[in-house]
């Protein structure tokens, strides 16, 4: 059950809460778990059985998935604010296809799918709601998809800077450790460290610790390996 205020009015702002009646909603709430992780504490592992969706209240936490090889590939990562797992509420899948483990300390709230799906039976907007969001988390995906397999690693770590760069400051700042960074664009840290390098020697990019600035854009637009 969670009672914290700051934590239900967290909630209660979201998407997919902000229009259920007060009485629903609250039963929502009831039925709800709040968790802390540890960082680097796993939540959930491919393949588990798929019951529950999370609301990231703070912390930091990476989706990931495990090829066949035993390679593991970033997915996304999750910041506070944000809701994950909720796109298996409109589907058949048994099964999470990706594991979730906090990269820091972490708060979560805990949902169970069936209940919510109840909760969902007249509430179209919040249907709407659900729907665009996956259709951005398509639209990002098949980003990304174009990205691994039509750009080489330089051009996937320039793309990368363009759609991470803060609108108003024009910096990058790094969210989590460049390994990571590194899988969610199919190279190795040592490729992506190299081309960081490589900009900033030819004064495209400053890099201070995370924070990563583009100098200049036009040629780092244009830049070919």
């Amino acid at each position: 059950m969670l009672t914290h205020p700051h934590i239900v009015l967290t909630l209660r702002r979201h998407p997919l809460f902000s229009q259920l009646p007060e009485k629903t909603f609250q039963d929502v709430c009831t039925l709800a778990n709040l968790k802390r992780l540890p960082g680097h504490t796993p939540l959930m592992h491919q393949g588990d059985a798929a019951e529950r969706f999370f609301l990231l209240v703070s912390g930091q936490i990476k989706l990931h998935r495990v090829t066949g090889e035993g390679q593991e590939h970033l997915v996304e990562i999750i910041q506070p604010g944000q809701t994950f797992a909720e796109a298996l509420l409109f589907t058949q899948a048994k099964a999470y296809p990706v594991s979730a483990t906090a990269l820091k300390d972490s708060v979560l709230v805990s949902i169970a799918g069936e209940h919510y799906r109840r909760a969902l039976e007249d509430q179209p907007k919040i249907c709407l709601a659900i729907l665009a969001g996956m259709s951005i988390h398509l639209h990002q995906r098949l980003q990304d998809i174009d990205t691994l397999t039509l750009a080489n690693a330089s051009r996937r770590v320039i793309n990368f800077l363009f759609q991470e760069r803060d609108s108003r400051s024009g910096d990058v700042l790094l969210q989590v450790p460049k390994r990571l960074v590194a899988s969610k664009l199919g190279i190795q840290p040592e490729t992506f460290s190299r081309i960081l390098h490589r900009l900033v020697d030819g004064g495209l990019i400053e890099v201070q610790r995370r924070t990563i600035r583009i100098v200049r854009e036009d040629a780092l637009r244009a830049y070919q390996a």
